[in-house]
């Protein structure tokens, strides 16, 4: 058992959750106050990677959404803040430890796609590991999954269907395409963007693919969204800044919690 989940629950002896969220940046405020059980700081889980950048708060938060516990993670580490990759693992290791069967991964995005624009959200069927690293190179940890494993539906299909049905009848406009990892901290070049179009990508940024594909080798059933907060470097009049990404992604926020809880009242 890992240290973080052993600190988890040295505080925390409640129902156990079966679903999982991922915050990406600027999303803050997933539970409303009266739906919140529990919550514990990332700073008191000890082996958990600690967030640096703005947008992502640090903490572990479980609520009910109707009448299910949920656990929601207020923001991730990345790779670009100096952590190890394989430190990227102990989130979600921790998750399946507590009993979680499926995670919801979110995320700001830039678009390659001239149709779709800033406030779009993109239910991510695939991805491309650009960024040059993985979680899981070392040694293998059995007690988690096998050293070689199946990606080909890293993204779960019958939980995709469902989350599109969700869309169409709430009339959430969702756009569905692969995502591309960068390794940030800098935007990427318009050369860059243009690469990423040849190769088949929809959106592009900086984290989510450690996290799923963690997920996948350890059995998570997984559904990603990403919220299209720019258009790429290449494609946009304007220079890219985190400050768009946070203020754009605030402005989708209700729309993809929305999303999110009528999937989670259907699960």
């Amino acid at each position: 058992m890992l240290q973080s989940t052993k600190n988890f629950f040295d505080q925390y002896s409640g129902t156990k959750p079966k679903i999982a969220i991922i915050l990406g940046s600027g999303l803050t405020n997933f539970f409303e106050e009266n739906e919140k059980k529990f919550e514990i700081s990332y700073n008191d889980l000890k082996d958990f990677p600690k967030p640096t950048v703005e947008g992502h708060s640090g903490r572990l938060v479980l609520g009910e959404i109707n009448n299910k516990i949920v656990i929601c993670m207020y923001g991730r580490s990345h790779i670009y803040e100096g952590h190890q990759p394989q430190s990227l693992t102990i989130p979600i290791r921790m998750l399946r430890e507590i009993g979680c069967e499926t995670l919801i991964v979110t995320n700001a995005a830039g678009s390659l796609n001239e149709n779709m624009p800033a406030g779009s959200l993109m239910l991510i069927k695939d991805h491309i590991n650009w960024s040059g690293f993985n979680p899981l190179i070392g040694k293998n940890d059995e007690n988690f999954g096998s050293r070689f494993f199946d990606m080909s539906n890293a993204y779960d299909s019958s939980l995709r269907k469902n989350i599109i049905k969700i869309s169409q009848s709430e009339n959430i406009n969702l756009y569905e395409g692969v995502y591309i990892m960068y390794s940030g901290p800098n935007f990427e070049t318009p050369a860059e963007i243009k690469a990423f179009k040849t190769l088949g990508a929809d959106a592009v940024g900086m984290s989510t693919v450690p996290e799923i594909i963690t997920a996948t080798h350890c059995g998570l059933k997984n559904v990603g969204l990403s919220i299209i907060t720019n258009f790429a470097s290449g494609l946009s009049l304007n220079a890219l800044t985190h400050n768009e990404t946070l203020t754009e992604a605030k402005k989708a926020e209700e729309k993809v919690i929305k999303l999110i809880k009528k999937f989670i009242n259907n699960y």
